[in-house]
């Protein structure tokens, strides 16, 4: 991860996803297929869309897979309306062409510089992957890795 760690208050993020619960194992041959049906429904739909995004709900994993969108709809098929979390969020980004050994150590990064600067992590977390443009060095892309945090007390 070349860009430091820092915290941000993050808005709601309307997304179009498939929610599934998988395991560790088994998400890797998942996510494709997940992300494909998203992109069917998107395609035929008035919805104005952007990134694709994979949100983790907690360690299970129970994920959410899709892309933003400009605003809610009906739900279609497996298909529906969510959003990114909102709230105060450690963030940083990875580099490269997005590998699982690259996106899980800016998630180690992200977790270490929490753990070293006392902040606690609630366990969810997402990627916002950066749009792929013809002609771009792979080394150029970014995808933005999130943590939410924990409420601190008043």
């Amino acid at each position: 991860m070349d860009d430091a760690v820092r915290i941000v208050t993050t808005a709601p993020t309307p997304t179009a996803v498939v929610a599934e619960s998988t395991s560790w194992e088994e998400f890797p041959q998942l996510w494709g297929e997940l992300l494909s049906e998203v992109w069917t429904f998107l395609r035929d739909s008035d919805l104005t869309t952007g990134r694709n995004v994979m949100l983790y709900k907690d360690d299970s994993p129970n994920v959410e897979v899709g892309a933003e969108v400009s605003d809610s709809f009906t739900p279609t098929g497996r298909v529906v309306p969510s959003s990114l979390p909102a709230g105060r969020a450690a963030t940083g980004v990875a580099r490269g062409a997005p590998s699982a050994a690259g996106l899980a150590s800016a998630h180690a990064a992200v977790r270490d510089w929490c753990a070293a600067n006392g902040h606690e992590l609630s366990g969810v977390r997402w990627e916002i992957y950066g749009h792929w443009l013809e002609d771009q060095d792979p080394a150029l892309f970014e995808t933005e890795v999130y943590w939410l945090l924990k409420a601190q007390p008043v």
